[in-house]
């Protein structure tokens, strides 16, 4: 369990050129994580057992889920189902939060 994260915590993890991930907090059921993404990049098409919902802080993407696109801005929040197909373009540089159900252990790391 991580249940402060400070901002002048600097943990932020390259995942792809221009996405970067910071694990903010987790407990025993969900982690929240905060995305830079830098304009002009993408999250490639995949899917995760996890329940996924956001919150877009600042910037503007395209994010798909299950087939169908949906162009976010600033102040705009998704839920995307568990094992479902997304993925993302980055049109204006970006931020990110992000909770998943059940937490990612893989971004524990």
């Amino acid at each position: 369990m991580k249940q402060v994260c400070k901002s002048s915590e600097d943990d932020y993890i390259n995942v792809l050129e221009g996405i970067k991930r910071k694990t903010l907090v987790f407990g025993s059921n969900t982690l929240m994580t905060e995305f830079k993404l830098e304009k002009g990049k993408s999250l490639p098409l995949h899917k995760h057992l996890n329940e996924q919902t956001g919150y877009l802080i600042s910037g503007n993407i395209i994010l798909n889920i299950d087939g169908k696109n949906f162009e976010m801005h600033a102040g705009d929040s998704w839920c995307i189902p568990g094992d479902t197909e997304h993925s993302a373009e980055v049109i204006e540089n970006s931020i990110a939060i992000e909770v998943f159900y059940p937490i990612r252990e893989d971004y524990l790391l």
